[in-house]
């Protein structure tokens, strides 16, 4: 009861851990914005929610402009009155050796990865400071708590996404905004094809042979949002079994 009837707003959304949490959250009862690059796989998305009985729209965005992240929340208000809860999911993770220099990856990781997160906060949190109420959960990754050879880059971004959740809830407790940190493991999703480096690639594909379903973090978002208003879930770490890392 929680969650039925919240507006989720969820960037990401075309596969894997956002593919999964729409389908576990409307499921459950609410609203969703569906925002991602590929419209295709919104579309598609959008169809099979719906033939549930699940109430979901979708938006083509590009979480690394901040012109697109305050169109999409403009959007979502437009069309459900609010905003209740948004999840910061899109991500990239194209490892390398910081001495092989892909600038033009470690741009990317940036851009999507912190940029992305900070104008989805920046987006939605007028609307969340005047209504006094609202829940901002952001993706990192075990990356975030560990560096790895290859990883310098994507860990620091990570790293960096826990320090932005982090700052967000002693900026905003005190306007009922609860904010929720997820770090998961090795996780069955498209994450790993962004590696174009060989050695990096061959690294992470050992580490995710033991991967789980996304649904895994799909219901750990799901228990974020439906515990009361006034109990915040601030930071959930999530491996599989068998991971070491």
């Amino acid at each position: 009861m929680a969650i039925e009837g919240k507006v989720v707003v969820l960037t990401g959304a075309s596969s894997g851990i956002g593919e999964s949490t729409a389908k576990e959250l409307g499921s459950k009862g609410a609203k969703l914005v569906l925002a991602a690059r590929r419209e295709e796989r919104l579309q598609q998305l959008q169809d099979e929610l719906k033939d549930q009985g699940i109430d979901a729209v979708f938006k083509k965005t590009d979480v690394s402009s901040m012109e697109e992240m305050d169109t999409l929340i403009s959007y979502a208000i437009e069309t459900y009155g609010q905003v209740d809860v948004l999840i910061n999911n899109a991500g990239l993770m194209p490892l390398s050796n910081l001495s092989k220099r892909k600038v033009e990856e470690w741009d990317q990781m940036v851009d999507v990865n912190i940029k992305g997160v900070l104008y989805g906060i920046g987006a939605v949190l007028p609307h969340m400071k005047e209504r006094k109420s609202g829940h901002v959960i952001n993706i990192s990754s075990v990356a975030g708590h560990e560096v790895m050879p290859g990883g310098a880059v994507y860990c620091g971004t990570k790293f960096a996404v826990r320090a932005i959740t982090e700052g967000l809830r002693k900026e905003e407790y005190e306007n009922n905004i609860r904010t929720t940190n997820i770090s998961p493991g090795a996780i069955d999703t498209e994450l790993t094809e962004h590696i174009t480096d060989d050695t990096s690639k061959e690294m992470a594909d050992s580490l995710y042979e033991a991967a789980i379903p996304a649904d895994s973090i799909a219901r750990a978002i799901s228990h974020a949002i439906g515990e009361p208003e006034d109990v915040a879930t601030n930071e959930i770490i999530i491996r599989p079994t068998a991971q070491g890392l």
